[in-house]
């Protein structure tokens, strides 16, 4: 599936071909305080599919517990995130953050990772009430 995606303020644009059944859902700490929400969802997109079009993103280097570093590429202007990869200048894959994906509504997750990070209340939404626009 081809996808578009920008930042929230447009000045870094992509595109690249992903496979929608691999669309996950981190519950991760790290995914939690880099993406200021109780998950992060991501789809995995070899190098060779991932196209920069426009900008050219910040990036910030990662060291997990593991000694594992990512490399997460965002917008210097907005802030809004755009992929992690392996902190190399040639990864061999990015992890696109779906929520700067045109076809966001289209990607459902279709797995979660790290789920002994997720927070409780996190894991049942199902009773909140739903309101469309901010409540008065």
């Amino acid at each position: 599936m081809q996808v578009q995606g920008a930042c929230h303020c447009g000045q870094i644009t992509f595109e690249a071909d992903i496979d929608p059944e691999k669309v996950s859902l981190c519950n991760c700490s790290d995914c939690q305080v880099l993406s200021g929400s109780a998950y992060r969802v991501s789809v995995p997109v070899p190098a060779s599919s991932f196209r920069l079009l426009t900008g050219t993103p910040k990036t910030y280097v990662k060291t997990a517990d593991s000694g594992a570093r990512r490399r997460h590429g965002f917008c210097a202007n907005c802030g809004s995130p755009i992929w992690a990869a392996a902190d190399s200048d040639t990864p061999p894959s990015y992890a696109l953050r779906v929520g700067a994906l045109a076809q966001r509504a289209l990607l459902p997750p279709h797995r979660r990772i790290w789920c002994r990070s997720a927070l409780a209340w996190s894991e049942d939404l199902s009773g909140l009430p739903a309101i469309d626009g901010q409540p008065s």
